[in-house]
């Protein structure tokens, strides 16, 4: 068995969200081998974690003794989970802690753990006892029956909910309607593609890049991975008896985002930009939300014209201001939200607006040069060279901001 000779926390991974293969040496029948990682992803759980550490440990020594390792990684409660989880280490040996002070976000918490956890099978499940811990192991039976992934669901034989409310589980069905709508590729290989208690081969996933938003990992583990067989599991998903409900609208927001990002990088659209080495997905999205921005600049000036009169000049700076701010936050969280997500301190945001707001202007500077090039020296149809100088000025835009505002720096 491989136990835990000291309570001292684990480093956390820096760099790409990416999962390693195990090493030759490590996989076998020796004292090192470990065959389930399961991580456990907590924020403000210091009322369950002891009592999430204690029933996962009596139920995995019955069934894989010596063969497993639990590892919490705590987004830095304010509650000191990860400190309660520390001190447990010494009468759980099988247990590891990961403290995440530079990142946040479960999904990429799960990979974290994925990542400094040495077993051929990973796995993960909540930290508040709202997913049945005994579904563990007919999880890891199907894994060990040749299944690449085993999914805890809602939605098959055995499987439901509690005691949820008509307007949570209409959403939850509605998310999963739109997600065979958008990516039916993916989703269509699951009942509860919103699950987040499930296991998965290592292999599967090793070397491929994770880019998860918000809670929802199994997208990416499907989307990205190289999973032939699937296996499901019916579970009733109880309410939590101990600390707050983390469910919010974000989720679902992020959730969509999820969606839309998998279709743009796993369809056609991401084919041709690993074919071009150009990043076509992101350029969609920062084509609709430069498109967006054309609205809210006609609709302030339009207000500020009719409404306030204004003058002209005054009511044209002031709504292209709003509009440079409106894609600016847009393209935060959005667009470049892998990059923003690692740097969220107010002061690198404010720097990246003020970088952002300066490549605009010189968008615009670079768009009127062209515009009158194109029409007065070539003679060009203004209406077209205006349509041209849009084009350039907004791969400019594109280009000198996702190397300039939005470029991956380490985070201090």
């Amino acid at each position: 068995m491989k136990t835990n000779s000291s309570n001292s926390l684990l480093t956390v991974s820096t760099g790409p969200l990416k999962i390693s293969e195990l090493p030759p040496n490590s996989v076998g029948t020796d004292d090192n081998y470990i065959h389930l990682s399961l991580v456990i992803p907590t924020y403000k759980e210091r009322d369950n974690i002891k009592n999430v550490v204690s029933i996962l440990s009596q139920l995995l020594d019955e069934s894989i003794a010596g063969n497993y390792e639990l590892i919490v990684v705590d987004d830095d409660s304010p509650d000191r989970t990860w400190e309660i989880a520390q001190s447990l280490t010494t009468e759980y040996p099988q247990l590891r802690v990961m403290r995440r002070q530079q990142e946040r976000g479960l999904s990429s918490a799960v990979i974290r753990g994925w990542q400094a956890a040495t077993g051929s099978v990973l796995g993960v499940i909540d930290g508040d006892l709202q997913h049945p811990p005994e579904v563990l192991i007919q999880l890891l039976h199907n894994i060990e029956q040749g299944a690449d992934l085993a999914v805890a669901s809602r939605h098959v034989e055995g499987g439901g909910v509690s005691s949820w409310s008509v307007v949570r589980r209409f959403l939850s069905r509605g998310a999963q309607l739109l997600g065979l709508v958008i990516l039916p590729g993916v989703l269509g290989r699951v009942s509860d593609p919103m699950s987040g208690y499930f296991m998965v081969r290592r292999s599967a996933i090793a070397g491929a890049t994770l880019n998860p938003v918000g809670y929802k990992i199994l997208l990416e583990v499907i989307g990205r991975g190289k999973v032939d067989q699937v296996a499901e599991v019916g579970y009733v998903f109880c309410e939590r008896k101990e600390g707050e409900s983390k469910v919010t609208w974000k989720q679902y927001i992020d959730y969509i985002h999820h969606l839309v990002r998998l279709r743009l990088s796993t369809g056609k659209v991401g084919r041709l930009s690993r074919k071009v080495n150009f990043p076509v997905g992101r350029f969609v999205r920062f084509g609709f939300v430069g498109f967006s921005g054309v609205f809210v600049d006609l609709t302030v000036f339009h207000l500020l014209r009719t409404v306030i009169h204004l003058g002209l000049t005054r009511s044209t700076i002031l709504s292209a201001g709003v509009a440079i701010v409106n894609n600016f936050l847009w393209n935060d969280v959005w667009t470049f939200s892998d990059i923003s997500q690692g740097q969220r301190a107010l002061h690198q945001r404010f720097k990246r607006f003020l970088k952002f707001s300066a490549v605009c202007l010189a968008g615009v500077i670079l768009q009127a040069l062209i515009i009158n090039f194109l029409y007065n020296v070539l003679e060009i149809n203004q209406y077209l060279a205006k349509l041209i100088a849009i084009a350039v000025a907004t791969i400019w835009n594109f280009w000198v901001n996702l190397k300039l505002s939005w470029r991956v720096t380490d985070v201090k």
